[in-house]
């Protein structure tokens, strides 16, 4: 059996221990980076591919049978997300390209990014859950090198912050896992799920899952728990930025989806109500955020708190159509972000500025970048038939058929605030009278339209093609409703 699970992990890490031997040839940097990112891609469209023939692919390190050994499972949800996690890398890899300035390729951009794709695909195809502790600091790791190069002074504050919060984050996941693992015995996630099956769900275990709910909430952003991530993600380059946007918080949100569907399924009444709570209140603060500000990047961010909302309100709601809609969602919000946040950078080297009240009239002098823009944000706001219209919509069918109509509202509300949002950055930058722009040079500004433009291209074609991909969310879904997929490929080693 080829370990096809592992390849998604292992290449980007090897990659990247390859790269500090080049430190000062960017050239070759940029070169094997690409090189990496193609070929795991491709392992990763493979892995899909097998999945969708074979079903779940599991294999057990070191000849171990599970729960013995570490597992790392690939069910369609995690193989679609390492997927997505590669394309996108590329994308703003070869935006990094142009954007993210020579001294900062020189010292070790492009091997951070390895080892955070590595740390991110690896918390996507674990089967053990300390190991996915493992995988989160390999990941945070390599985000504070990012978050950090250049060493601006706004960098290094905001860095401190961001470090600080992290580590008393990671602190409490070891705490939860030794708590779960004192409970039930076993780090293996199938294993712990039958063992929960056995016990009911006692009080400590609803403990355990608020405990889980905490650590992960404070990764993925949620209510109220996302006070560090505006500033800390507006410091660094837009590059980098886009990673974070796009991937880590997702990571966090991935983890509450597979442990509160995998786990804590037996006290659903109390863990999800939460869950759902927490949502429609995440829901609502990033809409607050994205109306208070006239700032290109705070906008954008507060609108990824916003979709880490909508995604978990659509895993809290327990059914097909809600976890199908939270699946497809995931997968748009990291396409469109990533696109989004790229194209910002663009129009931030144009005008030399992120205050929306000091651009204006840029559809005369860059019209292919007003209407590209215009797409991406359509695609965010879910205008049918963009990408997130097919996504919301099934989590709001799902809402309904969990009587939770209200809920449903919220979420349909915060479609229109969204829209207004992006519409705000259009009308400001693209509309009006044309300010005076730095001088700025085309071939960069055209270097740096072509990722972002494959990037929104890609999140059209999901939409469009909703009808081809609907098998594989499907699948995806069917893996969290029923755990006893999961834990059958696990445990049948």
């Amino acid at each position: 059996m080829i370990n096809l699970p592992l390849f998604p992990i292992i290449l980007p890490f090897l990659f990247a221990i390859l790269l500090l031997f080049f430190k000062d040839n960017i050239r070759v940097q940029r070169s094997l980076t690409c090189i990496g990112l193609v070929i795991s891609l491709v392992a990763a469209l493979f892995l899909v591919a097998k999945v969708k023939a074979d079903g779940i692919q599991a294999l057990t390190l070191g000849s171990w049978p599970a729960p013995f050994g570490i597992s790392m499972v690939s069910d369609m949800f995690s193989a679609l997300l390492v997927t997505t996690t590669l394309l996108l890398t590329l994308c703003v890899v070869i935006y990094s390209f142009t954007a993210i300035g020579k001294e900062r390729e020189r010292f070790f951009y492009y091997p951070a990014i390895l080892f955070m794709v590595t740390g991110v695909n690896g918390a996507f195809t674990t089967g053990d859950i300390f190991n996915m502790f493992v995988f989160f600091e390999v990941l945070l790791i390599a985000s504070y090198v990012l978050i950090v190069l250049g060493g601006e002074k706004r960098q290094l504050r905001e860095s401190m912050k961001y470090i600080l919060v992290n580590v008393i984050s990671s602190a409490l996941f070891v705490i939860t896992v030794a708590f779960l693992y004192s409970v039930i015995g076993t780090l293996n996630m199938a294993d712990i799920s039958v063992k929960i099956a056995q016990i009911g769900q006692p009080g400590i275990i609803t403990v355990i899952a608020i405990l889980m709910l905490i650590v992960f909430g404070v990764k993925g952003s949620i209510f109220p728990l996302y006070f560090w991530l505006p500033g800390s993600y507006a410091a660094p380059p837009i590059p980098v930025l886009a990673l974070f946007g796009a991937l880590l918080t997702k990571v966090g949100v991935y983890a509450i989806m597979r442990t509160y569907t995998l786990f804590f399924v037996h006290d659903i009444g109390f863990t999800h109500e939460i869950l759902y709570v927490l949502s429609i209140l995440t829901i609502i603060a990033g809409c607050i955020g994205a109306l208070a500000y006239f700032d290109l990047k705070q906008i954008i961010i507060y609108n990824i708190v916003i979709a880490v909302g909508v995604i978990l309100f659509g895993a809290a709601q327990m059914n097909e159509s809600g976890l199908s809609g939270a699946v497809f969602y995931l997968i748009h919000d990291m396409l469109i972000k990533g696109a989004l946040f790229l194209l910002i950078g663009i129009i931030i080297y144009v005008t030399g500025t992120s205050n929306l009240r000091k651009m204006g009239g840029l559809m005369k002098t860059h019209a292919p970048l007003g209407w590209i823009y215009l797409i991406a944000a359509f695609g965010l706001a879910g205008i049918p038939p963009l990408s997130g219209f097919i996504g919301k919509l099934l989590i709001v069918k799902g809402a309904f058929e969990a009587d939770h109509v209200w809920g449903s509202i919220i979420l349909l509300l915060s479609s229109l605030i969204v829209l207004l949002s992006v519409i705000r950055i259009f009308i400001y930058a693209f509309w009006g009278e044309p300010v005076a722009l730095p001088k700025t040079e085309r071939r960069p500004y055209r270097r740096m339209m072509i990722p972002a433009v494959v990037l929104v291209v890609l999140s059209v074609f999901y939409g469009v093609g909703t009808e081809w991909l609907m098998p594989y969310m499907t699948d995806a879904a069917n893996v969290l409703l029923q755990p006893s997929i999961y834990i059958d490929a696990v445990l049948k080693e």
